[in-house]
């Protein structure tokens, strides 16, 4: 079995975003497993207008080139760490969007997430957790919360997240219930692929 491949999605585009850090950090953190392979996926890349499909992907194709390249790119992995900024109680607009535009691609594959602000995104995050569960997904129960102290103190330059040993343990829980996870469940799926193969042979 090929190792499985994990994206790190940053879950904003805003130009004063705060993603950037956190996205280096767990990145960094989970490169560190030689059992999986790393890509950091940026939603700046794929600017998707927001949904104006007919029907979600689950049901009708979708027309944008952007939302398809997206669909292509997020059916190449195995499992998800999100950025999770907390605007209002909620997850940005652009990584709903995002989540919406694909399905069948998110179907059985792990979700993880990095949260920042007030209470460290859990508010922003338990949504996700749902949103999630409706995709198909197996949101995992690790997750990273930074909350204000410590966000204000990076942010301004006073600490580095990797010199905060409360998220560095936060954090290695989260990518060691990612891997185990996402190899558990990309077995699940690899042998499904081949019973069917051999149904239809």
């Amino acid at each position: 079995m090929s190792k499985p491949r994990i994206a790190i999605v940053v879950g904003s585009t805003r130009a004063a975003r705060f993603a950037d850090a956190p996205v280096e950090w767990i990145a960094k953190i989970a490169r560190q497993h030689a059992d999986i392979e790393v890509e950091v996926v940026d939603l700046r890349d794929f600017p998707m207008p927001f949904f104006e499909e007919v029907a979600s992907s689950a049901w009708v194709p979708s027309e944008n080139e952007v939302a398809q390249r997206w669909q292509k790119k997020v059916a190449g992995f195995d499992g998800f760490i999100f950025t999770a900024a907390e605007y209002n109680h909620a997850p940005t607009g652009v990584l709903k969007n995002a989540l919406d535009y694909a399905y069948t691609e998110w179907n059985k594959k792990p979700a993880g997430f990095v949260g920042y602000g007030g209470v460290g995104g859990a508010r922003a995050i338990e949504q996700l957790r749902q949103i999630s569960v409706e995709l198909q997904m197996a949101p995992v129960k690790s997750a990273v919360h930074i909350t204000l102290g410590d966000f204000l103190a990076v942010r301004q330059g006073e600490k580095k997240l990797e010199e905060i040993d409360h998220l560095n343990q936060a954090a290695h829980a989260l990518v060691n219930d990612i891997v185990w996870w996402a190899t558990a469940l990309k077995k699940a799926r690899d042998a499904e692929v081949v019973e069917a193969e051999a149904e239809a042979a």
